[in-house]
């Protein structure tokens, strides 16, 4: 599930939340929307005043798409800036740690940045961890990267492990470069002899590569 209203991670915080969680966050929102550096110290403190389970109750814990209530916490404190909203998105990612750079890059899709935070995702899909890498190819990265560096971060998901079939927008923004370096992935895979993740072969069929087919018909 990706949130697209700040209503619905507010419902689900009241609901699965402790009371005194709600409270200190009601608090801390308010208080960012008065003086958006306030942010700055509330930022950390969100997963142990209000919670890290699911937003789903049912979704597994292990699942990298799935929100937490940190995640929706974080969102809303960021959302409460507006269009005040200034350097303190660069800096609560860069001296972050791991869940709140993934706190910052889940909440872009419902924050007025424009373009301007780009450099915050290329950033996420230089490193391995796959927490960032999974917030950061979310809504955002799908309307504001170039076709490149969007083909780079699905080939890093398939790389990792991750599964791609979350990326709900994938059959919009898929390339015939994107297919390319898929069905070259594959190909070393089947040459290694290593199983193929079965999640490559739909965006391949769209745009078949033929040298990199055939390699891979060769091969076995």
């Amino acid at each position: 599930m990706i949130p697209s209203d700040p209503e619905d991670l507010w419902a689900s915080i009241r609901m699965l939340a402790p009371a005194e969680g709600v409270r200190w966050l009601e608090e801390k929102v308010e208080g960012a929307a008065e003086d958006p550096e306030a942010i700055m110290a509330a930022f950390p403190a969100v997963g142990r005043k209000v919670g890290r389970t699911t937003l789903d109750p049912e979704a597994d814990p292990r699942d990298l798409h799935a929100w937490r209530l940190d995640d929706a916490g974080r969102t809303l404190l960021l959302v409460a800036l507006g269009d005040r909203l200034g350097g303190e998105l660069e800096e609560l990612y860069r001296y972050g740690d791991a869940d709140e750079r993934r706190g910052v890059l889940r909440a872009l899709p419902l924050l007025p940045v424009g373009a301007s935070a780009v450099p915050l995702v290329e950033d996420a899909l230089r490193t391995n961890d796959t927490r960032l890498i999974t917030a950061a190819m979310g809504p955002y990265a799908f309307d504001h990267l170039d076709d490149a560096t969007l083909a780079q971060g699905v080939l890093k998901y398939v790389f990792l492990g991750i599964p791609i079939s979350p990326l709900t927008s994938l059959d919009e923004r898929a390339t015939p470069e994107m297919a390319r370096m898929l069905a070259d992935y594959a190909h070393e895979r089947v040459a290694a002899g290593r199983d193929v993740p079965a999640e490559v072969w739909p965006v391949i069929e769209r745009f078949p590569p033929e040298e990199e087919l055939n390699a891979i018909v060769a091969e076995l």
